[in-house]
């Protein structure tokens, strides 16, 4: 590996151990066994740096549960594999649990951070087109308004999903109680008269 692949695996290995907002520059040079000038040279910041290895994390992890969810692409009907898919994200939450823990310390920070709310975003529309291909079980969906919708509610119901999982794991909901939400939910707004 090069300084600049050194210092992405160093990022991201600081991020898991100390956190977004406590690791510092001289911490990721010392973990990719680089000068802090590096870190400028290749990223311009290391607040730059940390949100790439945020994203390429969270990559690694639409990969990894890309992969569990192959295993339930063998269910029965439909609402058997929307069970198993979720059941799977939740299982890959024990895995990827310091990831999680970063993207919900992140989370806080958008507001205060114009670098990390214009890195986010501009990695939205990607983000929410790959979770409708995973939650699908398909290795890409075309990019159209109705799968960038169907991203969004996954979006939603996932990061929702952490925060519960993290406050209170034995108390999230399985994919059994997210099914059995999803149809009292549509069932009363698809029932409700349009207005």
């Amino acid at each position: 590996m090069g300084n600049r692949e050194d210092l992405l695996a160093g990022a991201k290995r600081c991020l898991y151990e100390k956190g977004y907002g406590r690791t510092t520059a001289r911490d990721i040079a010392t973990a990719a066994g680089v000068s802090l000038a590096a870190i400028g040279y290749h990223y311009g910041s290391k607040d730059a740096l940390l949100v790439q290895a945020i994203i390429e994390a969270m990559g690694e992890w639409g990969e990894a549960v890309g992969r569990l969810t192959t295993e339930a692409r063998g269910a029965a009907t439909p609402e058997e594999r929307f069970v198993a898919v979720w059941d799977r994200v939740l299982e890959s939450f024990v895995e990827h649990r310091d990831l999680w823990a970063v993207q919900l310390e992140v989370a806080t920070r958008v507001a205060d951070s114009p670098e990390l709310r214009e890195a986010f975003a501009a990695t939205q529309r990607e983000a929410r087109l790959g979770l409708s291909a995973i939650f699908q079980g398909l290795a890409e969906v075309p990019d159209s308004p109705e799968e960038l919708a169907r991203g969004a509610f996954y979006q939603s119901l996932l990061i929702g999903l952490a925060v519960q999982w993290f406050a209170t794991p034995d108390q999230a909901p399985d994919g059994r109680e997210i099914l059995r939400g999803l149809r009292l939910v549509s069932g009363t707004v698809l029932a409700a008269p349009a207005s």
